[in-house]
């Protein structure tokens, strides 16, 4: 009996392993994509039945209004929009301080990302200490004359189990390029070390 208990309790915690993080990736995705479709889905605003009077709730609409505005914006923009125009918006962001706070950010952290010019796109250990502790992080600024600061440069350390993160600002001999791709030490950084080293 207790082999058979053995042999059934093995096989729960293999499934275990294997349902756990695909129902949570699947949630977290189901979640995210029905939460930002039901903040911007506006069919139960246009769309009233003229005989009842109520509301029709059209599901994916706000995904799919989200897609195409994205779209129209990447096409205004490459094709449209011209250099005078984006000086003028520009200069009229920078008349409003909070806004253009925000919106610099937001935009500095897209384009970190998904931008022509990737920032986190360089891993990076960086020894601290004499008892040889180390950081895996990612370099985002190499130069930071500017500041100051010849001979340093800036490090980005994100939180494992987050996308939080904390700069730091090391000497550049203290800082050695990692040979793996960025997408596998942010992995391997943000699941805590257990995985991304394949």
């Amino acid at each position: 009996m207790n082999r058979v208990a053995r042999v059934l309790f093995n096989y729960f915690i293999k499934g275990l392993l294997v349902v756990v993080p695909l129902g949570a990736a699947i949630f977290l995705i189901f979640w995210a994509v029905s939460s930002v479709d039901k903040a911007l889905n506006l069919s139960d605003v246009f769309w009233v039945n003229p005989k009842t009077g109520k509301t029709t709730y059209i599901p994916g609409l706000g995904i799919l209004s989200v897609l195409v505005l994205i779209m129209i914006a990447g096409i205004l923009v490459t094709n449209v929009i011209t250099d005078p125009i984006k000086n003028w918006l520009s200069r009229w962001l920078n008349r409003l301080p909070l806004f253009k706070f925000l919106y610099s950010s937001i935009k500095d952290l897209t384009e970190a990302f998904v931008g022509e010019e990737k920032k986190f796109n360089e891993p990076v250990i960086v020894e601290f200490n004499e008892t040889g502790l180390k950081k895996i992080g990612f370099l985002t600024q190499k130069d930071l004359s500017l500041m100051g600061l010849p001979g340093e440069v800036a490090v980005y350390f994100p939180y494992s189990y987050s996308f939080a993160g904390q700069v730091v600002i090391v000497k550049a001999d203290k800082v050695k390029p990692i040979d793996r791709s960025a997408a596998e030490m942010m992995k391997f950084v943000i699941s805590g070390g257990v995985s991304g080293l394949e």
